[in-house]
């Protein structure tokens, strides 16, 4: 993790906003940098040119004056005035010799700016030369002192500015500091709520961004409790509702063994009494037609019995495929007027019990319903199989609603009980009453467990 990274926000905004000042400041200095080598350049330049006017006056007395004595007394004008103003100046006999160099400057004497600095601000200037009389004085201007006071000025200007920028840097932090603290206030309320404690309420700031943000968390947290709420309502409901599934699974588990045990033996045994005395009476018109008769309805009732034991056994999930082969092929030997086209592509993922449970019901109450009311010759039957989804679709070419009685009028209950379980699971059921041609019945149940399963595989 960087350096700025690990800082916090309030410093990282201060920083920002002190470098932004930096940076004008930087500006600043450059502008007075460039002013004050203008500066130096024409204040030295100034102090050439009256020297020099001042020499030139100068060689115009010494014109007079013999020729031994000259040199002696150009020297005893110059020596006595040392440097003059920003100028060194140096005098030369007519063979060359330096007869006379002034001294060095006696102000802020032993100091000097640094190189890079005298090198950014120091301008160039040409010596001046003048001849008097076989003598040759030469000013050569200097801008060392200028410079040095250059340099003072900046040094105080720049230690005013860093004092500056640590001002503003320490005021800004702190001005940050007061105007944000209610940030620690919603990073604590986040904390609270992330670890469960969804009753955290923020205060409405004073600020205006701050104020829309409490609001927003404010509201944010009344609707995070209203779906937790509905969340365990809805848990509480699928545990209410699985409760009394099992508890009719179990009743209906009861009752089928009721039924298996008593009843259908019971029947068995008048159905093979019947079928003895029929044996015995073929003599016997009138008895053996009665025989026969008990024979046949004996029979019948056999075949309801085991449809309702079909019905009231909840198949297994991983054997959906087979149960539903099973209930298909005993409704076809009892309806063989009707052709059924059936197809079943439930892959190898198994489905949750309720589901399963669920499926047979609702192809067992469709084929008795197109029985019923359809007067129907053929009928196709599609069950898939996918992701999160079970989905069943019964159609046949009946008659469909065309307002004519049912033959086989049933108690009325069976799409209602059939929408009911659907609703139970969580599905959609639709019934297309396709006049003319017969109904369309479409049901889509999902399956949590065959989800869980498909995630988990690789």
């Amino acid at each position: 993790m960087s350096f700025l990274a690990r800082l916090s926000l309030h410093t990282r905004i201060s920083l920002v906003l002190t470098a932004l000042a930096a940076s004008l400041l930087l500006v600043l200095a450059g502008i007075w940098l460039q002013g004050a080598r203008t500066g130096i350049h024409e204040e030295v330049e100034a102090a050439s040119r009256v020297s020099e006017q001042w020499l030139s006056a100068l060689t115009a007395e010494m014109q007079t004056v013999p020729s031994a004595a000259l040199a002696e007394r150009v020297l005893g004008i110059v020596k006595p005035l040392g440097r003059i103003r920003a100028n060194a100046l140096e005098v030369f006999a007519a063979d060359g010799q330096l007869l006379y160099r002034s001294p060095p400057p006696t102000y802020k004497a032993g100091r000097s700016a640094p190189g890079w600095f005298t090198g950014l601000l120091a301008p160039t200037f040409v010596p001046r030369a003048l001849e008097v009389r076989g003598l040759h004085l030469v000013l050569n201007p200097d801008a060392s002192r200028s410079l040095v006071d250059a340099w003072d000025d900046l040094s105080v200007m720049a230690g005013w500015a860093l004092l500056l920028l640590a001002v503003l840097f320490v005021a800004t932090r702190a001005a940050l500091d007061r105007a944000l603290r209610p940030l620690d206030q919603v990073m604590q309320a986040l904390d609270r709520t992330g670890s469960g404690r969804f009753d955290t309420r923020l205060p409405v700031f004073s600020t205006p961004e701050l104020g829309r943000i409490s609001q927003a968390f404010n509201g944010m947290a009344e609707r995070l409790i209203a779906a937790v709420n509905d969340n365990v309502r809805l848990e509480t409901e699928r545990e209410v509702d699985a409760h009394l599934q099992g508890r009719l699974e179990a009743e209906r588990g009861v009752i089928a063994r009721e039924l298996h045990d008593e009843l259908a033996q019971g029947i068995t045994a008048v159905r093979a009494l019947a079928g003895a005395i029929a044996q015995r009476t073929a003599e016997q018109p009138a008895l053996n037609s009665h025989a026969q008769s008990i024979v046949a309805v004996t029979g019948e009732m056999q075949n309801g019995v085991r449809g309702i034991l079909h019905r009231l056994r909840p198949p297994p999930s991983h054997g959906l495929a087979a149960t539903l082969e099973r209930t298909l092929a005993a409704w076809q030997l009892q309806h063989e007027e009707i052709s059924l086209s059936q197809r079943l592509a439930l892959g190898e993922v198994a489905v949750s019990d309720e589901v399963a449970q669920a499926a047979v019901r609702i192809v067992q109450e469709g084929l008795t319903n197109i029985v019923r009311h359809a007067r129907a010759s053929q009928v196709e039957l599609l069950v898939t199989c996918t992701a999160g989804e079970l989905r069943i679709s019964l159609a046949d070419n009946g008659h469909g609603c065309d307002g004519q009685p049912s033959p086989q009028a049933g108690s009325g209950l069976g799409l209602a009980g059939m929408a009911e379980r659907v609703a139970l699971l969580g599905g959609q059921l639709n019934i297309n009453n396709r006049h003319g041609h017969g109904f369309c019945l479409v049901a889509s149940l999902p399956d949590q467990s065959s989800i869980a399963i498909l995630e988990r595989q690789p």
